[in-house]
């Protein structure tokens, strides 16, 4: 009875020290809030009609929260303040001073990502029967197998504390993939055109095309050198 007693006793003192612990690691993370991404640089010949920074911007939040090194901003809460704000989409590149403190002192975040799409694109070559080739200023999509192609997406990204507008990180992921299969998504028309229509990144289908994979692998790759940068920051 006495031994049962003693190991009673052990486990609630174990959990009494664990609770405070896990507090503190709660309290450590720093607090962030990621802005879509600029895709200037690539708008020259992207035109088409879906937002591929804000795509690219989801998956880096994904990533960050399934880490748990940092606590993330609700990206609803994030888009509601910029409203707010009327922040503009050409700024999220390169927000003002103002606006970063700003949106940190809204949101209550001690750091801002901001950044930019600086590749994403596709080649392709041998396109067999059933490929849709050049055309419109854009590209059209071939079908599984009947295309080579090659992708890159290049992403560039900085972490500013909102309060004193200083650069923290500056991180650069870059992800390609070449292969056969689609180079795309389903469907035809170009990027010009309606025929893809809004693209889910998210997605099954999207992660399995040619673009889709370069996309998941500079996605991981500029977010993981977020979080190994994290042991510098403050919370």
């Amino acid at each position: 009875m006495r031994k049962q007693w003693i190991v009673a006793t052990l486990v609630v003192f174990a959990f009494a020290m664990a609770a405070p612990s896990a507090a503190r690691a709660q309290s450590s993370r720093p607090t962030v809030a990621l802005l879509d991404l600029d895709f200037g640089a690539v708008q020259d010949w992207w035109g088409g009609n879906w937002d591929i920074g804000k795509g690219v911007a989801d998956l880096i939040v994904d990533e960050l929260v399934n880490d748990g090194s940092y606590r993330v901003i609700e990206r609803k809460r994030l888009d509601a303040v910029l409203g707010e704000q009327e922040f503009s989409n050409s700024d999220r590149a390169e927000p003002d001073a103002k606006a970063v403190a700003q949106i940190g002192k809204a949101l209550g975040v001690k750091y801002l990502i901001v950044g930019s799409i600086t590749k994403f694109g596709t080649e392709k070559k041998d396109v067999g029967v059933g490929g849709s080739g050049w055309g419109g200023g854009g590209f059209g999509v071939g079908k599984v197998g009947t295309t080579q192609g090659k992708a890159t997406v290049a992403l560039a990204l900085r972490m500013i504390d909102t309060s004193t507008g200083e650069i923290m990180v500056s991180a650069k992921g870059q992800g390609t993939s070449k292969r056969s299969g689609l180079l795309l998504g389903g469907g035809g028309g170009n990027w010009h055109g309606a025929g893809l229509g809004e693209i889910d990144m998210g997605s099954t289908d999207y992660r399995e095309t040619i673009l889709g994979e370069a996309t998941e692998t500079a996605v991981k790759d500029v977010s993981a050198k977020l979080i190994a940068a994290k042991g510098r920051l403050g919370s």
